[in-house]
């Protein structure tokens, strides 16, 4: 890969990887109710999941797509309905405050890496990766984009984490907290706005 590509993938990388997506509300949601520590399992399966992702589109599902796009329409459906129900599961989270007991589980490496799956944000991002920067879907290529975005995915999505766990001082009232929770869920469904139009 080119010195001029390379650093076009990682600017691309890093901008699609920081900004705000249901990846990363749901980082500082899970970093203001969980802190740090408990939501790296989340990271990783973020990090881990969409690298295989980006694989699996540019060795095939991208040519699916093309040549059956309601396979595409069906799995938008599917992402529109699994965001709402993890909006839902995050507005009604109980605050930071609660008893750990009433306080649930942050998510999980493996739900955190199948979560890529049915992210909007997460197929924008593999599909147009792929087009951009492996056109021929050359093994060597694919796997090299994949590789790039698993470099930089990683301190992307953590500084979110690091942010919603330095919310968490002001998260203490559980009134605050619960608006916390009820923002984020919203800002998580309107994350899906690009997709719908």
């Amino acid at each position: 890969m080119l010195t001029e590509t390379l650093a076009a993938l990682a600017a691309f990388a890093f901008v699609t990887s920081i900004t705000p997506g249901p990846n990363n509300l749901m980082l500082m949601a899970s970093g203001a109710n969980y802190g740090f520590r408990r939501t790296v399992p989340h990271m990783l399966g973020i990090g881990v999941g969409f690298v295989v992702m980006v694989i699996a589109v540019g060795v095939g599902l991208a040519a699916v797509f093309e040549a059956i796009p309601a396979v595409l329409t069906v799995l938008q459906a599917l992402c529109v309905a699994f965001l709402l129900y993890l909006a839902w599961k995050i507005a009604t989270a109980a605050p930071f405050a609660a008893d750990p007991e009433t306080r649930g589980e942050p998510m999980s490496f493996l739900s955190a890496a199948l979560f890529q799956w049915v992210n909007p944000k997460a197929w924008a991002m593999a599909l147009s990766a792929i087009s951009l920067y492996a056109p021929d879907r050359e093994v060597m290529s694919v796997i090299s984009v994949a590789l790039i975005f698993g470099l930089i995915n990683l301190p992307s999505v953590g500084s979110w984490t690091i942010l919603g766990q330095g919310m968490a001082r002001l998260l203490t009232n559980p009134t605050r907290a619960r608006a916390f929770n009820i923002v984020m869920a919203v800002l998580l469904v309107g994350s899906m706005g690009p997709m719908l139009l």
